[in-house]
């Protein structure tokens, strides 16, 4: 009887536990299996342990350069990681609807408001800047309204959080679609990013407004020396919680330390960026860094410590990886022309540019319209050549394009 007794508990026990293991989800059998409590979990990334909760019951989803050390902690692989939040597949019927009816007169749910957010983001390398800038205003305006009616508690942070990222895409968005001149539109978002970052102890977040911030020194104002205080900044902050973010602010950090004529410290940026990378997972597709981007950045590195066949390897080799309609892909086609006029590669250079001029005429790029227009003014030694001149033609109709 009393066999009979414990094998009875022993199947309720049993089941009781597969149950709970449904409910919570497969992030939370994985961290068990892991042998870590919510509460662990949580220290070990830095974060309150209701985000770990939201996490695992879906309510929220982590920020992308978090999902490698969700990952790595809890003996899992980022490819495992990403299909339990990626919304274009869980997004239910009801989410849709809320999508589609909202027209801004009233605050949407956190959720929905992700959901818009992450579709900004999808959208931004692929179209023209311009066009997203009204429907991520509209955004901001409806986290603004949403911030106001949430009282302190989780809720609240989760909008914080979503109203950092989203003001780090609008100076994005703002930079870019001025092609890379409105400096202060862009300043005034990722100020509003870190300051909200800093409220919330989220390095990550500040990291990555700092790093946003440095680009505008370093590609926009030509400010080397502040691009690399703003850089390395991004790099120390990020680093304890994000492998992801230190290594691509360090990656930075060494572009900088190339402009500045600095072989050795770049090659050491590089170095430290290889590794944090060493921490993450190699199949890791979080969009944050990828060995495409470490490509590009090395061959931008190459190229400005004068390495010019160094540089063009490494930028042919990523040109050859990215997808079409890209403005990354712009940007790395933009320097390898720069490489190729550089080595009085003409021929090669114009054809380059050409592909560059294709894919503007479609996303208007800022970074990439910047270096294409740059590699052509290279090219003024051959500007009576007959392609020269087609390029050229080519190019005063893309800047007279809306």
């Amino acid at each position: 009887m009393q066999g009979t007794w414990l094998r009875t508990a022993a199947v309720l026990e049993h089941q009781v536990r597969e149950n709970a293991m449904k409910r919570d989800g497969q992030l939370a059998q994985w961290r068990r299996a892991a042998g870590l409590t919510q509460e662990k979990l949580a220290q070990r990334l830095g974060v309150d342990r209701s985000t770990v909760h939201r996490w695992e019951t879906r309510k929220t989803a982590p920020q992308p350069w978090q999902i490698p050390l969700l990952a790595k902690t809890i003996g899992r692989t980022a490819g495992d990681l990403e299909p339990l939040f990626d919304r274009r597949t869980n997004r239910s019927e009801t989410d849709t609807a809320e999508i589609a009816k909202d027209d801004g007169a009233t605050a949407a749910s956190p959720d929905v408001l992700r959901d818009a957010f992450l579709d900004l983001e999808r959208r931004y390398d692929r179209v023209p800047s311009s066009t997203l800038l009204a429907e991520a205003g509209q955004h901001l305006a409806r986290l603004d309204q949403l911030a106001r009616q949430c009282r302190p508690g989780s809720q609240q942070r989760d909008v914080l959080t979503l109203q950092a990222e989203s003001s780090t895409l609008m100076g994005k968005l703002i930079w870019d679609a001025s092609q890379r001149h409105d400096h202060g539109g862009a300043r005034t978002y990722y100020s509003q990013a870190a300051a909200i970052a800093r409220r919330l102890h989220d390095p990550a977040l500040e990291s990555h407004a700092l790093l946003r911030s440095s680009y505008i020194d370093l590609y926009g104002t030509k400010d080397a020396t502040t691009g690399l205080a703003l850089a390395d900044a991004a790099a120390t902050r990020a680093a304890p919680v994000s492998p992801a973010l230190a290594a691509l602010a360090l990656l930075h950090a060494g572009e900088a330390r190339a402009m500045l004529g600095d072989r050795r410290e770049c090659e050491r940026s590089i170095g430290l960026a290889q590794e944090q990378l060493a921490h993450l997972d190699t199949g890791s597709t979080t969009g944050l860094i990828s060995p495409d981007k470490v490509g590009r950045l090395a061959g931008s590195c190459y190229l400005e410590l004068g390495q010019l066949r160094r540089a063009q390897d490494e930028l042919e080799s990523v040109a050859r990886s990215l997808g079409r309609r890209q403005k990354s892909r712009t940007i790395v086609l933009g320097n390898l022309a720069l490489s190729l006029i550089r080595q009085r590669q003409v021929d090669g250079a114009l054809e380059v540019l050409h592909q560059a001029v294709d894919e503007l005429a479609q996303t208007r790029g800022g970074g990439g319209m910047t270096l294409v227009f740059a590699a052509a003014r290279e090219l003024k030694p051959w500007r009576r050549e007959a392609q020269v001149l087609d390029l050229q033609d080519r190019l005063l109709s893309l800047m007279a394009a809306p």
